[in-house]
Formats: C-alpha cells, structure tokens, sequence
C-alpha cells in the first residue's frame, strides 16, 4: 500500500506538543488501520481450491484435486488426471463405497478438521493400490503448497507430497 505524499516534517511539528509518544501513536494507529485493509491473511487461508499433484515416480503432474469443506471438515475429490489413459480408469483395488469406482469423481480424502495451524483426523485413500491411510495437512506461508502426509499409525511411518495451489481460472 503506497501513502499519499506526507510531509512528515509537518507531522512532526502538529504533534511536537505531544512528544515521540504522539507521533508514535499516530504511526501506530496508521500500522493498525492499513492492516484492517486486508482481512484474509495466509494463516486463515483454507486448503480448500484446487490442487495439482505431482507423480511420486515421474515427478510430473498426475492430478488436480479439488478440496472442500463437509459436514465440518476437509473432503478431498479428484477433479482430473493429466494422464489420457486414467480418465476411464476405476478404483479396483479399492473397498467399500469406493470400490469399483471411477478415478475421476473419487473421493480420497475425507474427514479432516482443523488443529492449530494444520489439519488432522481424517484419511486419504492411493487408488492404486486401495490402501486407505491416515493424513495430516499442513499449507506453506504462502498458502500456496500443501503439504500433504499419509501415513500408518503413527506419523513418523508415512510419506509426504507437495501439492500446488491451482488458479481456478488456470485450470480450466
């Protein structure tokens, strides 16, 4: 945010009655106010969007997950593949309501609710192999990488991925 032309001389003369104090409360006062124009800050930004992941083996992109809030938590769909060949594919190997599935539509993460600064206490399903794990999400500063952690039992036996924050308007 850029301020107008200040004269701040000028400042210091208007509150020269008042000491340092007064010219570090309007200062203080200016710090807080230009804050209030911005209300999202990256601590309060959801993983909610879209995402890109990348292929674990290739590293390159596999397929773009949309994530969405659900009956209080975190669901996590895939939107589509970057592979021609998956676009038709189903869920195999997978159980329950999943199995049999179409990839493209499938639901891979549900449960996740919010813990501090990550999220937690939910699963996420690799539909190639149908095995459904614990997951653990945590957003970078920025907002725009997910850390994405599956695991078993306890965290330490698991792996993490790095998702991409998609522009809806770039995916499209």
């Amino acid at each position: 945010m850029l301020l107008p032309y200040c004269n701040f001389g000028d400042i210091n003369e208007r509150f020269a009655h008042k000491g340092r104090l007064g010219l570090c409360a309007l200062l203080g006062l200016i710090a807080v106010l230009s804050l209030g124009a911005h209300p999202t800050t990256v601590s309060e930004r959801s993983p909610a969007g879209l995402w890109k992941t990348i292929d674990d083996r290739t590293h390159k992109p596999r397929a773009t997950i949309r994530i969405f809030e659900e009956n209080g938590g975190l669901t996590g769909r895939i939107e589509s593949s970057f592979n021609p060949a998956e676009w038709h594919e189903r869920c195999d190997k997978c159980s329950g309501d999943r199995k049999d599935a179409p990839v493209i539509g499938l639901v891979i993460m549900r449960g996740l609710t919010r813990h501090g600064a990550e999220y937690d206490g939910g699963e996420i399903l690799d539909p190639e192999t149908g095995f459904v794990y614990r997951c653990r999400l945590a957003l970078s500063g920025d907002g725009d990488k997910l850390f994405v952690r599956g695991y078993l039992g306890v965290s330490l036996l698991g792996r993490t991925q790095t998702w991409t924050r998609l522009e809806e308007a770039a995916a499209r």
